[in-house]
């Protein structure tokens, strides 16, 4: 695609070279990815293989036992075996003969029960409130709900997500298969919110105190890893990439090699406490407000374009500027991974248009071109929506090994 031309999508070079990859994403365990594709040992081959029939009738349909048995690899005897069991438990359904001119018995074709599970999704990252939503199998918003935050924080905050949940709970119009939430901050593999500054949140068990409220399976991570799921689950990812998620904060999913990156102390993508610049000299000491978020967060680039209009000034600059932080701090990321695309969430009003050509500019002038020639920039197509759908996700991927 060409760009800037193209709205909402802006690439670093005139034609992208970045191919639809087959990258999975990742399930309970770091580094493990999601989709599967193949047979495995005897020892691990029910689980999988379950998955492995879910995932290709969930992405493709409307296919016979024969047409998965020959899409999965594996034998007839054992899809058919997998199926009636699925078929039982509701999550697949049949949908009667196919018509074709084949010889024999026409085929009977299956599908996922796509409306006979719920899935709750929540995202705590906004700074007004907290958002929810009642979701099919195939993330499409049923009903939503919403608890204004009104600046409460600590346990004034955890209770509003109980709220939310029950509300959620009371909309639901079919069995729950999960609760998938979407927070803010540093969240561990046990859905523990280790850090989150701006909701005074410090080893918050919150996964944990869900699952005892609605006795459910419930998944929560950091809102950023969640929306590159739902980037990668339901919008247009291609391989390796980067998603950076502008909001009262700032952070970023990595997907890399079909796996969310977590990092060692699960705080993997947190370039908005990054220190960009040296403004100060090189020997300056680590500055909260000499970080990413300083200029990029959403209140912090509203404050300081208020006052560029009252003084009456343009607004251009204090977009630019923000931008070239941004490009700064993801030079290094975008060397040292050779990401194929950068995604951006956030207010497109803000991060679409003089924004993203800045990250563009400082990303041409600060990696090799071999580097930056294939990389894409672009806005997610998922709108805001982006943290309740990869809270979907996250329940899949848990419960059915789909996404």
């Amino acid at each position: 695609m060409t760009a800037p031309e193209v709205q909402g999508s802006t690439s670093l070079v005139d034609t992208s070279a970045a191919v639809r990859g087959s990258t999975g994403v990742p399930g309970e365990h770091a580094g493990r990815a999601l989709r599967p594709r193949t047979k495995v040992l005897p020892e691990h081959a029910r689980s999988h293989n379950r998955s492995l029939v879910l995932q290709t009738l969930y992405r493709s349909g409307e296919r016979s036992r024969a047409d998965v048995a020959r899409e999965t690899g594996l034998t007839r005897v054992t899809v058919s075996d997998l199926v009636a069991q699925l078929i039982g438990e509701g999550f697949v359904i049949e949908l009667g003969q196919r018509e074709d001119i084949r010889p024999g018995k026409p085929a009977v074709l299956l599908d996922i029960n796509r409306a006979a599970h719920n899935i709750l999704g929540l995202d705590l990252s906004g700074h007004a409130e907290f958002r929810g939503a009642v979701m099919d199998l195939d993330g499409t918003i049923l009903s939503r709900a919403e608890v204004p935050l009104q600046g409460r924080t600590g346990e004034a905050a955890t209770q509003l997500v109980i709220e939310l949940v029950d509300e959620l709970v009371a909309l639901a119009g079919a069995p729950i298969l999960g609760i998938g939430v979407g927070s803010p901050g540093v969240v561990d593999l046990s859905g523990t919110v280790l850090t989150a500054p701006n909701l005074d949140w410090t080893g918050e068990p919150l996964q944990v105190l869900l699952s005892e409220r609605t006795n459910l399976p419930v998944v929560v991570g950091n809102d950023a890893n969640v929306a590159v799921l739902a980037e990668h689950g339901f919008g247009d990812a291609r391989g390796d990439m980067m998603l950076v998620k502008v909001g009262r904060g700032v952070g970023s999913g990595l997907l890399v090699g079909g796996s969310l990156v977590y990092g060692s102390r699960y705080a993997a993508g947190e370039i908005g406490q990054v220190m960009v610049g040296t403004d100060g000299g090189l020997d300056i000491p680590y500055d909260r407000e000499h970080v990413l978020e300083s200029w990029l967060s959403v209140p912090r680039l509203q404050t300081r374009m208020a006052e560029a209009r009252a003084s009456g000034k343009p607004v251009e600059p204090v977009l630019r500027e923000a931008g070239q932080r941004l490009g700064i701090a993801l030079a290094p990321v975008v060397g040292a991974l050779n990401l194929s695309e950068v995604v951006l969430s956030g207010p497109p009003e803000l991060l679409d248009g003089v924004l993203s050509r800045a990250v563009i500019d400082t990303l041409r002038s600060r990696t090799m071109a071999e580097i930056h020639s294939s990389l894409t920039l672009r806005m997610t197509s998922l709108g805001q929506d982006i943290v309740l759908r990869g809270a979907a996700v996250l329940v899949l991927s848990r419960q059915l090994g789909v996404s």
